[in-house]
């Protein structure tokens, strides 16, 4: 593949995409968005506003390659104000409305930022990073309410979009990934409920991701799938 690839968030997992991306496929011109990073190759994004994607789309145009892979890492479980749910009595609508537009709108508009740089001749691939616990059929523990809805709202977006650009767009593929338990910030507060085997590193993650991505094909677009190449049930 050879082209421009942009790696959307500047966390721990976005980052080592990145980096494994930028190290093993030489032919791509890989670009990590973010609020901010150390990244060789940087812009400067802030996928919830709307402000910034239209600078975003101005950057892609100004690019020389043609664009032909998009990750989105962001994602948020919690922040100083934001924390998972236990039990519906914690649901607030602010925190609520936090989650949707970080987990479940953001990534579906940054869809719509690029779409007109989707190559029709070459394949072009996006990938958007989801969850597990937004797996409707797989929830056996519930609480998380918010972080749940929001990443099965991501899910049915891209599905949804999935069909829309098998017509229209016949070489993309659209993924939805759902990474395991990543030593990140995102997940740290939560690190003494898993078991230390299914805690995996950054670079660990990263391979299994970049693999999964590569692998798929336009036949195959609309999946959701898990590190182990499992799919899992919507």
């Amino acid at each position: 593949m050879k082209g421009l690839a942009l790696v959307v968030g500047a966390g721990g997992i976005g980052t080592q995409l990145a980096k494994d991306l930028n190290e093993s496929e030489k032919d791509l011109d890989v670009v990590l968005c973010g609020r901010k990073s150390e990244f060789n190759s940087f812009w400067e994004l802030d996928i919830e506003d709307s402000q910034s994607l239209l600078q975003l789309k101005k950057k892609i145009s100004n690019h020389p390659s043609k664009l032909r892979l998009v990750i989105n890492a962001t994602g948020r479980l919690h922040s100083d104000s934001l924390q998972p749910e236990k039990r519906l009595q914690h649901l607030d609508k602010k925190n609520m409305m936090e989650s949707f537009s970080i987990n479940a709108f953001s990534p579906i508009l940054l869809a719509k930022t690029i779409e007109e740089f989707i190559p029709k001749d070459f394949d072009f691939n996006f990938a958007s990073i989801s969850a597990r616990v937004g797996s409707i059929g797989d929830n056996q523990t519930g609480g998380w309410y918010s972080y749940r809805a929001a990443k099965s709202a991501q899910n049915q977006f891209f599905k949804s979009l999935s069909i829309e650009w098998a017509r229209r767009f016949p070489k993309a593929t659209i993924t939805l990934l759902h990474p395991g338990t990543v030593d990140t910030d995102l997940s740290r507060p939560f690190h003494k409920f898993v078991p230390e085997h299914k805690l995996f590193s950054k670079e660990k993650s990263s391979q299994f991701l970049i693999n999964i991505i590569k692998n798929q094909t336009p036949e195959s677009t609309g999946k959701f799938i898990a590190w182990d190449s499992s799919e899992i049930p919507w």
